[in-house]
């Protein structure tokens, strides 16, 4: 018999986010500032200051409305609120909260943009031809060749 302080500490709280079921999801709160490569192979969650690249292929990236990126981001979907200055490729879909404010190129199968939104670049859809289950290095080499260009 499962009590109601187990439920709140059991893996049914991972539940509360749709598209992240059985998934875990990274957080990296406002009290941090990172200046590099962030990879990995999980959903994540910014709310900090990170300058570089963030990559973590199929997976979900949440920009939150405090976060401030100067960095490319390739994720399988992401969901901006906050401030990104970089390139997105998100093969699934990109979301653009009315809090957010975007100067750089998007590629992507899907985008939606909500009224009051700052946007300030181009933006490709759905001719990604990296297929949804390629692995974390190809993804990575496609972001570095990308920021070299």
């Amino acid at each position: 018999m499962q009590t109601n302080n187990d439920a709140q500490r059991g893996p049914s709280a991972v539940a509360t986010a749709p598209s992240s079921i059985g998934r875990t999801i990274s957080y990296l709160g406002p009290g941090l500032q990172i200046k590099g490569e962030i990879t990995g192979n999980e959903d994540l969650k910014l709310d900090s200051k990170v300058e570089g690249l963030v990559s973590i292929g199929g997976f979900r990236l949440t920009v939150g409305p405090g976060a401030h990126v100067v960095a490319n981001i390739v994720a399988r979907e992401a969901a901006i609120s906050g401030e990104v200055n970089g390139d997105i490729s998100a093969c699934d879909r990109i979301e653009i909260k009315k809090s957010a404010s975007i100067v750089g190129d998007l590629r992507t199968g899907k985008i939606v943009i909500e009224e009051g939104a700052y946007f300030k670049g181009s933006v490709e859809i759905g001719s990604d031809d990296t297929p949804i289950g390629t692995d974390l290095d190809t993804l990575l080499r496609g972001a570095k060749n990308a920021e070299k260009k």
